[in-house]
């Protein structure tokens, strides 16, 4: 026991993300989780999931020890706002220093980030930038009209008239004069061409960095930031801002992550990865193709925009994922089929960049919008209404999908289920530098159902075949025109069915009418590597 506690004090002390192999940033070796903290485990009985709760799931997520199976084996936690907000979701913060009450205290989220860095888990939090609650003191200054405060807001004695990016209102009346407020008229817009506010929103940044010692941020809606006149959206300003901003986090810690939300473009998220804006932004289009070609059970969607999608980033540097908080689950968006589920997190998981996973995507937990019931309690067991969430009642009723059998209690001990696949997917990637690191290489198909590509480097070469359809394929072959596989001699399964064959390699070190497996069962992904 004794020798046990040495090894975490000393984990504690020492530890920084490192680099990742290779040289790469430590986030290219990471796979994410998305923690929903309201929703994820209540340790008081209150109905209302805390951080001690997230901290007595911790061994769920990764148990510290890499000889064991029954861990997800995620090594990130994004964890949505925690800070002191009246909304149930936490977007519009009242205090950016303080501990939302009910999620605990700032010595609970320290003893989370001891016990997950004790897993070799890190932690990045929701910093959300472009406005606050309006029930934040600064806001309420504001409008009173406290010189300190006057410039903190966009504010206009007359309405502008123009309405914003998605046809909302925006100027809201207040008092005789009208305010911004991109969101919802209960989120006002910070003013970033004040300097008082620039400089208190770095300070936010160093405290929870330096004081508080997170790994990283998700800053939320940041093509917001700074509006110039009727172009609300990813304007020069806040490229310029957040250029700065990126800076002043390095200074920091240089090994602090940001993510962006970017919800616009793959060619607009990708501007403020290659200016050095953000390190890594959410692709939002390629998770759409995904979707999409899961949906309709075809490639199309994905051989659209794959190439187009990865050469706009610097390589590996986007934040992959299938669904978040803010868009319906994967499970309703598949209309339940499991088998479709799996193909998706082969897909997330085998693809370049750094995989994010939204809770509960794991076991399947469906949910539509309203947003409240996309961010449903855990499923942790089959206990009616509770679904071990809770002793209590919880703050939000359970999904009403058809879910038996979704939870993690029902689906850890069944080898064929979404969990298990996940796991699996999950500790498969770790142990391959390919499916991390890997250079793309499309592969082609002559059957639209089949969607395949290559993850190489030097010492490895994978094959990821995937049939989309919801039937056993066995005409389908693959083509590479030109390739590196000159010296391919032998084929071995890694994850998946059947027994693969090594292709016959073509002048230019790639493959023609090529069928690595004699048949491809329905909704599945195979994973091959090429010796």
């Amino acid at each position: 026991m004794r020798k046990y506690l040495i090894v975490i004090v000393l984990m504690l002390l020492s530890f920084t993300p490192v680099t990742a192999q290779d040289g790469e940033p430590w986030w290219n070796d990471r796979v994410f989780y998305e923690i929903f903290v309201r929703s994820f485990y209540d340790s008081d009985g209150d109905g209302i999931g805390d951080l001690q709760g997230v901290i007595q799931k911790l061994d769920y997520l990764n148990d510290g020890d890499p000889a064991t199976t029954t861990d997800l084996g995620v090594t990130g936690l994004w964890l949505m706002p925690v800070t002191q907000s009246p909304s149930y979701h936490g977007y519009d913060v009242t205090d950016y220093r303080q501990i939302e009450d009910d999620y605990g205290t700032m010595e609970d989220f320290h003893a989370l980030l001891n016990a997950a860095r004790a897993r070799g888990i890190a932690v990045i939090v929701d910093l959300v930038l472009n406005h606050t609650s309006s029930q934040h003191p600064w806001f309420v200054a504001s409008a009173a009209g406290d010189p300190d405060y006057a410039d903190w807001y966009v504010w206009e004695d007359a309405d502008p008239g123009y309405r914003g990016p998605s046809s909302q209102v925006v100027w809201i009346p207040r008092d005789g004069r009208y305010y911004y407020a991109v969101f919802w008229d209960g989120m006002p817009d910070l003013n970033y061409e004040s300097a008082a506010v620039t400089a208190e929103m770095h300070d936010v940044a160093r405290f929870w960095l330096e004081d508080v010692g997170v790994d990283g941020f998700r800053l939320d809606g940041i093509k917001h930031l700074i509006e110039e006149e009727r172009q609300q959206e990813n304007t020069p300003s806040t490229h310029q801002w957040l250029q700065e901003f990126n800076a002043f986090v390095d200074s920091v810690n240089p090994d602090a992550l940001t993510v962006g939300e970017v919800w616009s473009s793959s060619f607009a998220a990708a501007q403020y990865v290659s200016s050095g804006e953000v390190d890594i932004t959410f692709e939002f289009g390629l998770a759409q193709a995904v979707m999409q070609s899961l949906a309709v059970g075809a490639n199309y969607p994905l051989v659209g925009v794959q190439n187009s999608i990865f050469s706009l980033y610097p390589t590996g540097q986007m934040a992959t994922f299938l669904t978040n908080h803010d868009q319906n689950r994967v499970m309703s968006q598949l209309r339940g089929s499991v088998d479709t589920a799996k193909v998706g997190a082969s897909l997330l998981l085998t693809l370049p960049g750094i995989p994010f996973i939204y809770y509960g995507e794991e076991i399947g937990m469906q949910g539509m919008k309203p947003d409240e019931r996309i961010r449903t309690p855990m499923q942790w067991d089959s206990t009616p209404q509770t679904a071990g969430f809770t002793s209590a009642e919880p703050w939000e009723p359970l999904s009403t999908g058809n879910e038996e059998g979704v939870s993690v209690a029902d689906q850890t001990g069944d080898p064929t289920s979404l969990l298990s696949h996940y796991r699996s997917l999950i500790r498969l990637r770790g142990e391959h530098l390919a499916l991390r690191q890997g250079s793309f290489v499309e592969v082609t198909s002559d059957d639209s159902a089949v969607f395949s590509y290559l993850r190489v480097t030097p010492d490895e070469t994978l094959l990821v075949v995937a049939n989309l359809s919801r039937n056993l394929n066995d005409e389908y072959s693959l083509s590479l025109a030109s390739g590196s596989l000159n010296g391919v001699t032998a084929a071995s399964l890694i994850f998946g069915d059947g027994q693969p064959t090594a292709p016959t390699v073509n002048a230019n070190g790639g493959f023609d009418a090529y069928r690595p497996l004699a048949s491809l069962p329905a909704r599945s992904a195979s994973i091959i590597r090429l010796n």
